[in-house]
């Protein structure tokens, strides 16, 4: 067993995308060799509708698959090959772009006006790059939670977790997507297997994560061998915590508790190219797709 370090802690940044939405930027648009197979993580999170009510009309995707998982409010949304739908509390999409489709999230508050969700964008293989699209819409009920004896809660999104699976399946990182809850004061050890690259995003109350263990000291054969755990500063609300190798990530809640995404996947080692929502391996095939897009080819027939 190795506690994974933490690498690094960034506070999401502010940011304004689709047609004027407000929202925080956990990372994209970078060097994505520290996240990889996943290229962007953002929250979008407003109680003011004049901040969200815009929404991200028509925009294409290309290459990658987007996963949006929402909390408060309801997300609208269809696309170019007739699909159509509605995303409330609790529920999730993750769509497979693929070769290539015309999409649009228009979010709604509650009854309050909250809206709060997040988009997390994964990386296609070069293999998949021009497969075809597909959704798979889960609601909110058919997501597996498990609760430890702790009280610490888990919702499993996509992949296996505590014995249970997560209904989004056949995803070409193979990644865990899971939604947990630390309660108050409470310390826990959850597995990440090591060939992963692994993140926790913290959206509620605060803790801190493990940076490292150390032995106690030499003991006798008759005696249990020890070790002291050596944590990172105090993390909180919208902050991202990135982690080195290792089979386990370690976290301490504080006196309100802690909730946050913990997202690993198994990277896919290829170049990128990137421009907007479109992500290829060359830069021909960047420039492929922007002269799609501009002569009206960029949907391609089965």
């Amino acid at each position: 067993m190795s506690i994974r370090p933490v690498k690094r802690i960034v506070q999401s940044k502010p940011t304004i995308e689709g047609a004027g939405v407000k929202l925080r930027r956990a990372f994209g648009f970078g060097d994505t060799a520290e996240t990889d197979p996943f290229l962007l993580l953002d929250d979008f999170r407003n109680d003011r509708p004049s901040d969200y009510l815009a929404g991200f009309p028509w925009h294409p995707h290309r290459g990658i698959e987007t996963i949006t998982y929402v909390l408060n409010g309801t997300v609208e949304h269809g696309d170019s090959l007739g699909n159509r739908g509605s995303l409330g509390a609790g529920d999730v999409q993750w769509m497979t772009a693929g070769r290539g489709i015309m999409h649009q999230e228009m979010p709604q508050g509650d009854a309050l006006g909250r809206m709060h969700g997040f988009q997390l964008w994964a990386n296609l293989p070069s293999s998949l790059k021009m497969t075809a699209p597909r959704y798979q819409d889960v609601k909110g009920a058919e997501i597996p939670e498990v609760t430890d004896d702790d009280g610490t809660r888990v919702r499993i999104v996509c992949g296996e977790f505590w014995g249970k699976k997560g209904p989004v399946e056949g995803v070409a990182a193979d990644p865990r997507y899971l939604d947990i809850y630390v309660p108050p004061g409470k310390r826990k050890t959850l597995k990440v297997e090591v060939e992963r690259h692994a993140f926790a995003y913290v959206f509620e109350g605060d803790g801190k994560f493990a940076y490292a263990s150390k032995p106690l000291g030499v003991l006798t054969e008759k005696q249990v061998a020890g070790e002291e755990i050596v944590f990172r500063e105090p993390v909180g609300d919208r902050s991202l915590v990135l982690f080195d190798r290792g089979d386990e990530v370690t976290v301490q809640a504080g006196d309100k508790g802690i909730r946050f995404l913990l997202v690993s996947g198994k990277p896919i080692e290829e170049p990128v190219a990137w421009y907007g929502p479109i992500v290829m391996n060359t830069q021909d095939q960047l420039r492929q797709a922007v002269s799609e897009l501009q002569n009206g080819t960029f949907i391609h027939a089965a």
